[in-house]
């Protein structure tokens, strides 16, 4: 990957601040140590091994070369005591194509041995699993069983870009204070992402929805990777800051934004969860990262007692015990993530897509319970699917507990000598000890009936506290240590 960035600045009057500047890059198509990459020919059912006999070693793969991105910046002193700054900049997307080829058949053989219909069975114990065949390279065109999985570019590949641009207002305060406020957004455009072209496109079709499987017998996923997904992020951000000053330090950051976009990969190796060409618009939605509300506090106070400070005790034991201290704190207060409401997929029949449920009531009421037997939403707002369609509740509809952490810690410096400090620290995290807990469990398939009464007892919309590793994290944790600088 090559880059160049050309940048100048133009002070257009004593108040007015220009910068503009554009970046130059190139991606060429990866290759390995001894040859290209791989690319599946969707009209012959064979792999190119780039490189290879008579394939050239890019695979005829075509990737841009003009890919200017031009930035301008905007300073704009109105006063003594105001900025007002905007900013427009263009960023084609880093992402490099090794990520997704490098696992590729022949290097890795990833099979896939599917069932023929939903309710059915891939293969038996007597049967056993087919055998892996070794493959011959030959002349670099060789054949793709129909049970293995590729991620592949075509012919021509195209980079997305990301637009950015925003506008803020800044402002000294009295007592020190500066703040700030801004309307901040981005926009990515024709993101790459990796999208299943063999995934079932009709409902209720099973295998013969698969086009590859019509075509070549093909059961296994045979992913393009391209420019198939986007994003729109919005912004409110608002800063309250104010320097060090009389062993007082602040700082404040408020973000109120909102990030949609194409449900819900956000790392460009994975793709929608509704792959069908068709449906594809089912898929807009929420992105997992969107947090509405994101607050974030941060103080320094050195405590005014001892040696020079406000509070200067006469007396030198009490003054050498009282002296120095510093106290300091970091709290976060932030939304919930968005969760989806599943459903199993066997009604659906449409291989290698997602089910979402069936929302049966117009609002969907939050009932805040945790753990075990105590849902966190009505789950009866919701249904199972039972024939071959997309379920009608959105993803990312509804949203998971929100988080409040605060960390505190107090210093004190000691001088043992002109060179060398000791420096003793005490600090708290969570020192609130309050639990953060995950989004619930949403498939809707998990209710299950009590047979004492009738009723549904269920695992949909209960809260843990534990981390994907299954690890308690919200626990207070306190730590005391000695730091020694010399």
């Amino acid at each position: 990957m090559y880059s160049f960035y050309i940048r100048d600045q133009w002070q257009a009057t004593r108040n007015l601040t220009v910068n503009f500047g554009t970046r130059y890059e190139y991606f060429p198509l990866p290759t390995r140590s001894d040859r290209g990459m791989e690319r599946y020919n969707f009209d012959t059912n064979q792999m190119l091994v780039c490189g290879i006999g008579d394939v050239p070693k890019d695979c005829g793969t075509k990737v841009g070369k003009l890919y200017f991105s031009p930035r301008l910046g905007i300073a704009w002193r109105a006063n003594e005591k105001t900025v007002v700054r905007s900013g427009f900049g263009i960023n084609w997307d880093p992402w490099n194509l090794a990520r997704p080829l490098r696992t590729n058949y022949p290097i890795l053989a990833a099979q896939n041995i599917a069932a023929p219909t939903s309710l059915g069975w891939a293969t038996t114990l007597s049967q056993g699993l087919p055998p892996v065949p070794v493959p011959d390279l030959g002349n670099g065109v060789i054949p793709l069983p129909a049970t293995y999985a590729v991620t592949t570019t075509d012919d021509n590949y195209t980079r997305g870009y990301i637009l950015n641009w925003n506008f803020t207002v800044e402002r000294q305060l009295p007592g020190k204070f500066a703040g700030q406020v801004g309307y901040v957004a981005n926009r990515s455009v024709h993101t790459s992402g990796v999208l299943d072209l063999n995934a079932g496109q009709i409902p209720g079709a099973d295998r013969a929805g698969q086009p590859l499987f019509a075509k070549f017998g093909r059961t296994a996923a045979t992913s393009l990777v391209d420019s198939v997904t986007f994003s729109t992020y919005h912004s409110l951000q608002a800063q309250l800051n104010r320097r060090f000053s009389g062993g007082f330090q602040l700082g404040t950051a408020y973000t109120w934004s909102k990030v949609i976009g194409l449900c819900c990969e956000e790392e460009n190796n994975g793709g929608p969860r509704i792959k069908a060409l068709n449906y594809l618009g089912l898929n807009r939605s929420l992105l997992n990262s969107d947090r509405t509300h994101n607050l974030q506090f941060n103080a320094l106070v050195e405590l005014p007692f001892g040696r020079g400070k406000r509070w200067d005790s006469k007396n030198a034991v009490v003054s050498g015990i009282v002296s120095g201290w510093q106290l300091n704190t970091l709290t976060s207060i932030m939304s919930g993530t968005p969760f989806s409401v599943t459903a199993g997929n066997a009604s659906l029949r449409m291989p290698n897509n997602d089910q979402r449920a069936d929302q049966v009531k117009g609002e969907v009421k939050k009932l805040g319970g945790i753990g075990v037997g105590s849902p966190y939403f009505d789950y009866t707002a919701f249904a199972r699917v039972t024939d071959a369609r997309f379920g009608t509740a959105g993803f990312n509809s509804l949203r998971g507990p929100g988080a409040f952490n605060s960390d505190l810690s107090l210093f004190r410096r000691f001088a043992l000598t002109e060179k060398v400090n000791l420096e003793f620290r005490a600090e708290a995290f969570n020192w609130t000890n309050t639990p953060k807990f995950n989004n619930p469990s949403s498939n809707i398939d998990n209710l299950q009936v009590n047979a004492a009464d009738g009723s549904f007892r269920t695992g949909v919309f209960e809260v843990t506290g534990t981390n994907a590793y299954g690890r308690d994290v919200a626990e207070r944790i306190i730590r005391l240590g000695l730091r020694i600088a010399f």
